[in-house]
C-alpha cells in the first residue's frame, strides 16, 4: 500500500518522478556504450529487463484503477477506446490488461476492507518486477486449466511453485512444469462438464496472403462426434474438392479430408435453410464485390487470356477469391453477392419501418464492410444498422443513405451520446467523440490509405472518403 497523500500532491510527485525516468532514458540514449565492453553490456541488459518488468507491474496497478477508479464512481465507458488510442494499442489489449489487472490487485467490496488478488503470490511478484509477460502469461493459463475439484489450498500451492520457479527460469519451463503439474493433480484425465465447457474454444487465425487461415483450438466430445462422421463421409475417393461425389482417384492426406469433411458440415448446413436469421436475413454467406470484376471473374474461368480480378470481400471482411465466388454459384449455395449497380429492388421505404430491410442490410455490406467507427474492425457479419440521423429525431428516415453498419457496443454509445455521427458529402458516416474532428473508418477499406489525400482535408467535406463509382 503506497504512502497516502492528496490528488494535486500525487499528481506532482508522480509527474516529477515521470520526467526524471524519463529524463534518465534520454541521457541513456545519448551516452556511447561502445567501449564498456560486453561484462557490463550483460549487466546493463539484465537492469534494463528488470525495470521493464517493474514498469510493466506498475502499469497493471494504473490499468487496475483505471478499469476500477478507486476515486470516481465508475469508469467512464469510451475510456477504452481512448486508451487505446493514446496508446496506440488495440481495444482488445486494453481490454485484456483490464482483466489481468482485475486478477492480481486486490478486490474492492461495496462493504469493509478490500479483498486479496485472486492470484496473490502471482501479483506480488509482478508488482516487485520479477516475472516478464510471457511468464505471467505461462502461469495463468496453467491456473486456468487446473480441475474444478482442485482445493483454494491447492491452488495456492501450485501457484506458489509457479511463481518460484519463474523467477529462476524462463517462461517456456514453466510452461512444461505447469503440465507435470496437470499430470499430478489429474493423472487420469478425469474432468466434469464444468471443466469441458470451460477449456472448449476455436480460433480462427488471421488470413494470410494466400488466403488460407489457421484454425486452433478445443472441441468437446459432441463436436468430435459431429466431426468424426463427417470426416467419415469424406472417405477416399468421395466428396473430392471439384464437387465430384462418384468414387475417383484420391490422393488427400487424413488430415486434408478432415478439412473436406468441416467444409462439407458447414456447406450443407448453410444450404438447409435451417440455421434461421441472422440480423433480419437469413444465414447465409455474404459477398461484395462489382459487376464489372464479376464479369471479369467469369471470362477468366474460361479464357486463360483474362486476368482474374481481385478477390471480392465477405460479410467477415475476409478475401474471397472469386474462382471460389463462380464456385459456389455453381453450387447453388445460396450467397448474397452485392454489386455497386445494384439497383433494381425498392429501398427508400421512407418512416414506414424502423427496422432495416434485408435489402438495405446488403447495401451496408457493400458500402461499409464493417462498423464505420474509426479504427473498429468488427466485420458486418457482427455489426448493427444505425441511422443517421437518429430514427426518432424529426428528419430520421429508414433509407438506405441514412443506414450505417456500426458494432453492438458502438451503437449503444451513440445512443447514448457519447459518441456523434454525421453523414458526409459523399455518403459515408463520421464519427466524433467531441475530442477530434469527425473521422470516417477506413479498416475496411485498406485500399483508400493508399492515397496519400487521405492524410489531409476535413472529413465532413468528403475530401477522405473514396471516389464514387
Amino acid at each position: 500500500m503506497g504512502q497516502f497523500v492528496g490528488g494535486a500532491a500525487a499528481r506532482e510527485r508522480l509527474g516529477g518522478l515521470l520526467d526524471r525516468v524519463d529524463a534518465a532514458y534520454q541521457e541513456m540514449r545519448e551516452l556511447s556504450c561502445d567501449e564498456v565492453g560486453n561484462t557490463f553490456r550483460v549487466e546493463m541488459a539484465e537492469r534494463l529487463e528488470t525495470q521493464d518488468r517493474v514498469n510493466r507491474g506498475l502499469m497493471y496497478g494504473v490499468f487496475g484503477q483505471i478499469a476500477d477508479p478507486p476515486d470516481e464512481t465508475a469508469m467512464v465507458p469510451e475510456i477504452a477506446h481512448r486508451l487505446g488510442a493514446r496508446l496506440r494499442i488495440p481495444t482488445r489489449e486494453v481490454t485484456r490488461r483490464f482483466k489481468v489487472a482485475a486478477r492480481i490487485r486486490p478486490r474492492r467490496q461495496l462493504v469493509g476492507p478490500p479483498l486479496p488478488p485472486e492470484l496473490g503470490v502471482l501479483a506480488d511478484a509482478v508488482a516487485a518486477g520479477m516475472l516478464g509477460e510471457d511468464h505471467l502469461k505461462a502461469i495463468t493459463k496453467v491456473m486456468d486449466v487446473l480441475p474444478s475439484c482442485t482445493s483454494d489450498t491447492e491452488r495456492v500451492e501450485v501457484e506458489t511453485t509457479l511463481v518460484r520457479e519463474a523467477t529462476k527460469h524462463d517462461a517456456d519451463f514453466v510452461t512444461e512444469l505447469g503440465r507435470a503439474i496437470d499430470n499430478v493433480f489429474n493423472p487420469d484425465g478425469h474432468y466434469d462438464e464444468n471443466d469441458r465447457a470451460r477449456r472448449r474454444g476455436l480460433t480462427l487465425g488471421s488470413q494470410g496472403r494466400d488466403g488460407m487461415s489457421r484454425l486452433t483450438g478445443w472441441i468437446d466430445p459432441e463436436t468430435r462426434a459431429y466431426l468424426e462422421a463427417v470426416t467419415a463421409a469424406v472417405r477416399p475417393g468421395r466428396h473430392l474438392p471439384d464437387g465430384t461425389v462418384e468414387p475417383a482417384a484420391d490422393e488427400r492426406s487424413t488430415a486434408q479430408r478432415c478439412h473436406d469433411g468441416i467444409k462439407l458440415g458447414l456447406k450443407l448446413g448453410i444450404a438447409s435453410g435451417e440455421m434461421g436469421s441472422h440480423r433480419g436475413h437469413p444465414v447465409t454467406v455474404i459477398v461484395r464485390t462489382t459487376l464489372a470484376e464479376l464479369n471479369q471473374a467469369a471470362h477468366a474461368v474460361n479464357n486463360p487470356a483474362v486476368s482474374m480480378p481481385p478477390p471480392a470481400r465477405t460479410g467477415g471482411d475476409t478475401a474471397l477469391p472469386m474462382r471460389d465466388l463462380i464456385r459456389m454459384a455453381t453450387d447453388a449455395i445460396h450467397y448474397l453477392a452485392v454489386f455497386d449497380e445494384h439497383t433494381g429492388r425498392p429501398l427508400y421505404l421512407g418512416r414506414q419501418t424502423r427496422i432495416a430491410t434485408t435489402d438495405q442490410r446488403i447495401i451496408c455490406y457493400a458500402r461499409d464492410g464493417g462498423c464505420t467507427r474509426p479504427d473498429c474492425l468488427t466485420p458486418g457479419y457482427h455489426s448493427e444498422v444505425h441511422h443517421s440521423p437518429d430514427w426518432s429525431s424529426p428528419q430520421g428516415r429508414t433509407d438506405t443513405d441514412t443506414l450505417f453498419f456500426a458494432c453492438g457496443p458502438d451503437h449503444t454509445a451513440v445512443t447514448q451520446g457519447r459518441w456523434k455521427t454525421t453523414v458526409t458529402d459523399t455518403g459515408r458516416l463520421a464519427w466524433t467523440d467531441g475530442t477530434n474532428p469527425p473521422e470516417i473508418n477506413h479498416a475496411h477499406h485498406p485500399d483508400e490509405l493508399l492515397r496519400g489525400e487521405l492524410l489531409q482535408g476535413d472529413p465532413l467535406k468528403g475530401d477522405p472518403d473514396p471516389p464514387q463509382h
